[in-house]
């Protein structure tokens, strides 16, 4: 049977092709609209958590200092750790703002031995907060971790005094709070650590703790520093006695522990 043809010449078929490669172009172009839909609306998303997010490391200057201290410090829940390392504008902003710790967190100093007089002195006129303070032989740099969750890092010493860094990448949080946990550990009570201090960090103590060290012998000793044998001996026992050491070698190497001598 033949096709029937429109009086105006038109084919019908011809016709219903076109309908219907007019209706696929225009379901291409709506799928078209939607993936580009959808890539706007993931780009827009993913734009907005990048500015929701906190970055994992933001340096801010001595400036801001003391905003990024308090904002620290006032969320603490359960724990902020301190390392003090000097007498600077990291110090003293992190002093000033421990005496606003919440109360219910548990505060802990850590300082190196160089420090320790100049740290029991800041700390003194604390009122609200009474920290447990220890002496460390490690090497410190300044910090302050709060919950083991967010820290605060003094930075390389050669940059501008006071600069830090706030550290949210929990990782880097948790081995900064391992880093201090250990040296805790070893630290010594600041007030014993300060209790030997006037006997023995004189000069002359520190002249004979090196002469124990080196294993000189008494005679070669006193001579060294010009007094008597009878008087560097005595000497000797009183140093032995305030370090608790049984022997020479032990007084040596407590000297070493309580920073009286360099390692």
């Amino acid at each position: 049977m033949g096709v029937a043809i429109d009086p105006r010449g038109i084919d019908p078929r011809g016709a219903d092709e076109k309908a219907e490669r007019a209706d696929e172009s225009a379901s291409h172009l709506e799928q078209a609209l939607l993936q580009a839909r959808k890539l706007i609306e993931s780009t827009v998303l993913l734009h907005s958590r990048r500015l929701t997010t906190p970055s994992p490391v933001v340096r801010t200057d001595g400036a801001r200092l003391g905003d990024s201290l308090a904002q620290l410090i006032a969320g603490a829940r359960y724990s902020v750790s301190v390392t003090l390392t000097g007498a600077g504008a990291f110090e003293s902003a992190v002093t000033e703002e421990l005496d606003r710790t919440p109360s219910r967190a548990v505060v802990r100093v850590l300082c190196n031995v160089p420090a320790a007089e100049g740290v029991a002195e800041r700390l003194r006129p604390l009122t609200r907060v009474r920290p447990e303070v220890r002496v460390s032989q490690s090497e410190l740099r300044g910090i302050v971790v709060v919950d083991g969750a967010s820290a605060l890092v003094q930075t390389h010493v050669q940059e501008p005094e006071g600069q830090v860094a706030v550290v949210n990448d929990l990782g880097a949080v948790r081995a900064l709070e391992l880093l201090f946990a250990g040296a805790w550990s070893r630290g010594r009570k600041l007030a014993d650590h300060l209790g030997l201090a006037p006997r023995l960090r004189t000069e002359f103590a520190r002249t004979v703790l090196e002469a124990l060290r080196a294993g000189h012998t008494d005679e070669t000793a006193a001579r060294g520093i010009n007094v008597s044998l009878r008087t560097y001996r005595r000497h000797v026992a009183e140093i032995m006695r305030e370090l608790d050491a049984s022997s020479r070698f032990q007084a040596g190497a407590r000297a070493v522990e309580l920073g009286l001598l360099a390692d």
